[in-house]
């Protein structure tokens, strides 16, 4: 790594003494992390207006910051206020902006939380919080209400309630460590955390949601990926929002996670002044994949609070995937979602390349406009299928795989289910015929 004259005047003006050993050294980091409005003007050598800097101040009141030296670095000072890295670290005024909808939980995960630490709302799987700190507190977190919050740091016995629910719920096959940022965790109770969950004989995967290779990718010591390499079922998500992000040091911290073997995922999240651009976005996907980095996921911005700043429309995320498919390689192209407020979960949004269809042709267009037909096969026959697994005798019937009951639409298709449709609870129309 090249410790650049930037670094050295930030880590020079935390500690006088400051090497290059400190500045890659994760916990120097961590213990230097920039938390207040006078020590980011300090390091970075400006000054705000004393009304705007009151103002930044009562932000902080609400939502505390967290910026790692590292992070910092990458700021462009000559062009701060519209610079991507400043915008999602640096607290702003706008994040007083509380609108009728934000909401401190828009997704439901207290309401879906059986336990403390646990969130189950799909049927296969659980999201684990494990921590609730994180190197860097994105100015467009979704658990803005939790982060920073030294009050809700799970306790061992909240860890253990944690696993016992996992171990309890044999339906559960794909746990998905998250917090804040699990990375925090110290080594050895990575490992424990790890050892636990995947002794569990139904976990089949497990997976870690860190942002750690962004903003303070020193934490991906050799130690750190010696350890994650025993676990041969972990997958990790990172969470790259800009290209600038992709840095040396960045790379260094992703090689050192694919050589230990383990498959990296991203999970961007579509931020107005960041990223809402179609050739940043190509860009930053470009870089992920030559990283060995699968894009998966776009998120739409959530209902938080203090996130309206953040929020575009849902056209500018079809807009973006409109000009990433067919125009990139599929590799490239994530699935752009939206987190349903209230805990519906995510759905996918993405631009509309099937146009119609008949009996017997299904039209379509691609990319570039090009309308097609795709013909239907003239006689197919399906085979029968009443969505009975459980006395399922067919060839196809995967031994040992637990029957889940359908739900939603699922169930809708069982033939030996007598119900004809979906009514949402409350339904002025039905209320009308109870009625009467």
């Amino acid at each position: 790594m090249i410790y650049t004259k930037h670094q050295q005047e930030i880590a020079e003006s935390l500690n006088p003494d400051s090497n290059i050993n400190d500045w890659k050294d994760w916990k120097w980091q961590l213990r230097h992390s920039i938390r207040s409005i006078e020590d980011f003007e300090n390091i970075m050598d400006i000054s705000f207006e004393r009304s705007e800097r009151e103002m930044m101040q009562k932000t902080l009141e609400k939502f505390p910051m967290a910026i790692t030296p590292y992070y910092a670095s990458l700021i462009d000072r000559k062009n701060l206020k519209e610079d991507p890295v400043f915008r999602q670290s640096f607290c702003s005024v706008e994040e007083l902006n509380i609108d009728a909808w934000d909401m401190a939980d828009p997704l439901s995960e207290d309401h879906d939380s059986p336990v403390h630490s646990i969130t189950h709302r799909y049927p296969d799987r659980v999201l684990f919080h494990v921590s609730s700190m994180c190197a860097m507190y994105c100015r467009h977190c979704t658990r803005k209400r939790k982060v920073g919050d030294k009050d809700t740091i799970p306790s061992k016995d909240v860890l253990e309630a944690g696993l016992n629910y996992i171990r309890e719920h044999a339906e559960v096959r794909d746990v998905l460590i998250s917090g804040g940022d699990p990375l925090m965790l110290s080594d050895s109770s990575l490992k424990w955390l790890l050892d636990k969950i995947t002794a569990i004989d139904h976990v089949e995967i497990v997976r870690i949601g860190t942002r750690m290779p962004v903003v303070l990718p020193y934490r991906i010591t050799d130690k750190l990926a010696d350890i994650l390499s025993k676990y041969d079922n972990l997958w990790i998500n990172t969470h790259f929002n800009h290209p600038r992000e992709i840095t040396e040091s960045a790379v260094a911290a992703l090689r050192k996670l694919t050589r230990a073997g383990i498959p990296l995922g991203n999970q961007t999240v579509l931020l107005a002044g960041v990223n809402d651009c179609p050739l940043i976005m190509k860009s930053l996907m470009h870089k992920l994949v030559r990283n060995r980095v699968r894009p998966y996921y776009i998120y739409q911005c959530d209902l938080s609070e203090g996130l309206s700043h953040f929020r575009t429309p849902v056209s500018k995320g079809i807009e973006i995937i409109e000009l990433l498919r067919g125009h990139t390689s599929g590799l490239a192209v994530p699935t752009y979602v939206i987190d349903a407020p209230g805990g519906g979960g995510k759905i996918p949004v993405s631009p509309n390349y099937l146009i119609s269809w008949s009996a017997n042709k299904v039209i379509l267009r691609n990319y570039e406009g090009i309308i097609c037909t795709y013909k239907e096969p003239d006689s197919y026959t399906p085979v029968y299928c009443d969505r009975n697994c459980t006395d399922c005798n067919l060839q196809f019937n995967t031994e040992g795989t637990e029957y889940l009951p359908p739900v939603g639409i699922e169930k809708l298709m069982a033939d030996y289910d007598e119900r004809i449709a979906l009514i949402p609870e409350g339904n002025e129309r039905i209320k009308r015929r109870d009625n009467d």
